[in-house]
């Protein structure tokens, strides 16, 4: 697998990613730019413009091709890559990603897996500005892609040793008392 450790597997995650996205075409591709380029405006409605709508009917055909990329990876390369996209889901538990999405803590996570599927420009869009998430929307699939992949191929669930839970309001510092 191309590097090595946290900071490989996350670019590796990324490539990945884009890969998945890139045979759906250029209207997509252009959807998810908009996305993560836009500047919120408050009570504003995504869902009433063209670029979610467009993404959202893509989502299956980039978990499709997700999948089919993975079934190729090793159990070390799985495991890397379900440690890179729990420890992103990880780090945008925070309150104010929740305030905007919304949700149960399900519900939550679900928007975090959407968050991680559009790629590292939304991602970055909304880590840095949380207003850039999209009530709503989720990706329930992506939130344990790659541990579903690991466990479909080898039979288990991936040991990450992260120590960190993606699970909802597991992130202490996501969480000001």
């Amino acid at each position: 697998m191309a590097g090595s450790g946290r900071a490989g597997d996350e670019e590796r995650l990324w490539e990945l990613v884009e890969a998945a996205w890139a045979p759906l075409g250029p209207e997509v591709g252009e959807a998810r730019r908009a996305l993560a380029a836009r500047t919120p405006e408050p009570g504003e409605d995504p869902w009433s413009g063209p670029h979610l709508p467009v993404v959202d009917g893509a989502l299956k055909g980039f978990l499709d091709n997700l999948a089919a990329a993975g079934r190729e990876l090793s159990s070390g390369e799985l495991t890397g890559l379900d440690r890179a996209a729990e420890r992103l889901l990880y780090e945008i538990d925070r309150a104010d990603v929740q305030e905007v999405t919304d949700g149960s803590d399900d519900g939550f996570l679900y928007a975090r897996g959407f968050i991680l599927a559009l790629g590292r420009d939304f991602y970055t869009a909304v880590a840095r500005d949380p207003r850039a998430a999209v009530l709503d929307a989720c990706c329930e699939e992506m939130a344990y892609f790659f541990a579903h992949l690991h466990e479909e191929r080898f039979g288990s669930f991936p040991v990450t040793g992260s120590g960190i839970s993606r699970e909802s309001c597991s992130n202490p510092q996501g969480r000001p008392s």
